[in-house]
């Protein structure tokens, strides 16, 4: 009896053959052909070029151009060495070059405005801005400018100065109340690391500008620009990635966390 189990003899077994091929069948045409045809940016030159393009099959090389991004990419490779080991009249000459840009960051690098502090900010920091404020990777009505004019030596030379300020400690008046979640842990379900990871506190990221100290204000519009697109300077659109996934009151807490100074280091920074 058990010969005739699996022959076209057997109804049950020539029914479950045939079921299992028609969803096959079903599968490999939509699989392979209905949703290749379903993506509205897909070109696709036929049906089995649809077939390829849902198996991965690489296509040969096409003549069309390039696609170019929309916007001016960051040329800044940020490497520990970044910039390269000031020259002895570095920070003399970047105090001189400074002067022009303490109407908005401060005479010593603390602003008095919304503008962000540049006292003690990692030489690297404020290289790398000024270099995407040149080549317009970053754009600003007034950095922007300011910077077209800046040489090489004047981008180095005032990174230098403003790494040599010392920089505003971190200051947080209520010590029983905890640190916002986002920023010693993040939010690990939506691919957020801790802020403090790579922005000081508990590490610090080559390339990432030290917060703390900086204005509320500041930091949020930064957060919302890289969470719309209108800034994206950041290397591998990893600033951009973290905005995208946090929310409007993540972006308020660590704003908050990071700005809040001394009572007294505010009144004395704004009466210099």
């Amino acid at each position: 009896m058990s010969d005739d189990l699996f022959t076209p003899k057997n109804p049950w077994f020539s029914r479950s053959v045939g079921i299992t091929l028609g969803i096959l069948a079903v599968t490999a045409l939509g699989g392979f052909v209905l949703l290749p045809y379903a993506q509205p940016d897909l070109k696709l030159a036929g049906l089995w070029d649809a077939i390829c393009s849902a198996a991965g099959v690489p296509k040969a090389p096409s003549s069309a151009a390039p696609v170019q991004p929309d916007g001016k990419l960051t040329r800044v490779v940020v490497t520990s060495a970044l910039p390269e080991a000031a020259a002895p009249e570095a920070v003399g000459r970047g105090a001189t070059l400074a002067q022009q840009c303490a109407i908005c960051h401060g005479p010593t690098g603390v602003s008095r405005a919304d503008s962000p502090n540049l006292a003690g900010q990692y030489a690297a920091v404020v290289y790398k801005q000024l270099m995407d404020f040149k080549t317009g990777a970053r754009v600003n009505a007034i950095m922007t400018p300011f910077a077209v004019n800046l040489s090489e030596r004047d981008m180095a030379d005032l990174a230098a100065y403003y790494a040599y300020l010392p920089k505003l400690p971190g200051y947080h008046p209520d010590q029983d109340r905890p640190a916002p979640r986002i920023v010693i842990n993040g939010a690990p379900l939506r691919n957020i690391a801790p802020c403090g990871s790579c922005h000081g506190a508990l590490d610090n990221k080559t390339g990432s500008p030290w917060l703390e100290g900086q204005p509320a204000a500041y930091i949020k519009a930064q957060l919302q620009a890289f969470a719309s697109g209108s800034r994206r300077n950041d290397i591998s659109q990893q600033m951009r990635n973290v905005a995208r996934r946090m929310t409007p009151q993540e972006m308020d807490e660590a704003a908050e966390w990071y700005a809040s100074q001394p009572p007294t280091l505010v009144h004395t920074t704004m009466n210099e």
